[in-house]
């Protein structure tokens, strides 16, 4: 008998602390893609417009662009997101997100990754890692969690050891570092190297460091050969298809497309053209004066790959998820840009198989903060692992303690049919 067991059927339970009996919807999703904006991309910019102000002096607070309508009637987005507005009908984005953490990237951006604050005693895992733990792979011959773009402790597996964590690369050409077997390395010399190794080892205990560590290292020199490596090469991609997903973000795109259809269960890469404007998605001062550069390039990268996904008859089993660490004010700072907002902005989620409606939620009259349909973190994380098919309240365990895949959340049920 666990411990929620236990409280559910003690004398404690008519106290109110029993297990949760809650039913969760369950999707149909196989994969997840996580585009990454580090920064906070600024919600009445992009997703959930308002009155039009203006970024150039004399500064008026509101949306810096214009709206138009999308495929959904009564929803509209910003000017720069045309081809997003056309396919909106295969898109929800959760406009009343918001959260109390401190305003600070680090502290966010861990908090939007695993659910939870940080904390001293416990180092909880990343939304990838739970899905790898929870669904594996879905080819045994590939990895459950890809992230293209840099690791850290906020994508890492926490508490649920090394063996869920991400296998990671920078750069798209030579795939995971370390993954591509040197010239000098013939398939006799590898093998021979193999067999040393397998002698020399001596089996530790399971659970241990020395054991995650192993298994890590058995599990790189399975993906390194031929098999998995041929994902990385997008030269082998219809020259048509890759000038259509254009920029590099676009090429970071299409991989994700490879590495699903291969079975990789979990994909997060970043949107990080950092160069079009200077900042990236934190558009302190002068980064706000390009930022339509950056929406634009979101814009053409995630609409080219729901058509891709399409066309391939994966999109109703791939979600896509557009996140970042929190929003934007609608006022402008004194050079022009825009601050830290955590108390309101914009989460998106595509295909999936989910009920999609274009918007979800509501924010006031400045997106300041919400008025309708108010989401948490934990509840977004709980949507996308019900729309993964994974028991939001289902519990892992830290050590000896159970602690629930999510802080409380409970899935948006009006996506699911």
């Amino acid at each position: 008998m666990n411990r929620r067991q236990f409280l559910a059927t003690s004398s404690l339970a008519p106290f109110g602390l029993q297990a949760s009996t809650a039913v969760h919807p369950k999707g149909k999703a196989e994969h997840c893609i996580l585009i990454w904006l580090g920064g906070g991309m600024s919600q009445i910019d992009t997703f959930d417009p308002k009155k039009q102000g203006s970024s150039k002096k004399p500064y008026q607070t509101g949306s810096d662009y214009a709206a138009i309508d999308t495929a959904v009637k009564g929803v509209r987005v910003c000017e720069h997101l045309p081809q997003l507005a056309r396919r909106m009908e295969q898109i929800t984005a959760v406009r009343s997100c918001h959260h109390q953490v401190i305003d600070e990237h680090a502290i966010a951006t861990n908090f939007l990754h695993t659910g939870r604050p940080t904390s001293g005693s416990t180092t909880y895992p990343s939304l990838g890692s739970i899905v790898a733990h929870q669904r594996g792979s879905a080819n045994p011959d590939a990895p459950a969690y890809m992230l293209i773009g840099f690791p850290n402790v906020s994508r890492g597996p926490g508490f649920l050891g090394s063996s869920y964590g991400n296998i990671y690369l920078t750069d798209l050409k030579t795939g995971p570092a370390g993954f591509t077997q040197p010239d000098f390395l013939s398939s006799d010399r590898v093998a021979s190297r193999k067999k040393l190794l397998a002698a020399l080892e001596k089996t530790p205990s399971p659970h241990t460091p020395l054991a995650d560590y192993q298994k890590a290292q058995r599990e790189a020199l399975r993906l390194a050969g031929p098999g998995f490596m041929k994902n990385f090469d997008l030269d082998s991609e219809p020259a048509d298809l890759r000038n259509r997903y254009q920029s590099e973000f676009g090429q970071r795109c299409i991989l994700a497309r490879r590495l699903v259809q291969d079975g990789v269960r979990f994909v997060e890469l970043s949107h990080n053209p950092g160069f079009l404007n200077g900042t990236g998605w934190d558009t302190h001062g002068k980064g706000q004066l390009k930022q339509h550069e950056l929406i634009r390039d979101l814009d053409n990268g995630v609409a080219t790959l729901i058509d891709d996904l399409r066309g391939k008859n994966l999109l109703d089993k791939t979600l896509i998820v557009i996140a970042t660490e929190f929003g934007r004010p609608p006022e402008f700072d004194s050079n022009g840009g825009r601050g830290h907002q955590g108390s309101a902005f914009s989460l998106v989620l595509a295909g999936g198989g989910l009920k999609h409606q274009g918007a979800y939620g509501a924010t006031n009259d400045l997106a300041k903060k919400p008025i309708e349909n108010p989401v948490t973190i934990p509840d977004f994380h709980a949507t996308i692992h019900a729309a993964l098919g994974i028991n939001p309240s289902h519990e892992l365990l830290a050590g000896t303690r159970p602690v629930p895949i999510t802080d409380g959340g409970t899935p948006l049920a009006r996506l699911f049919s």
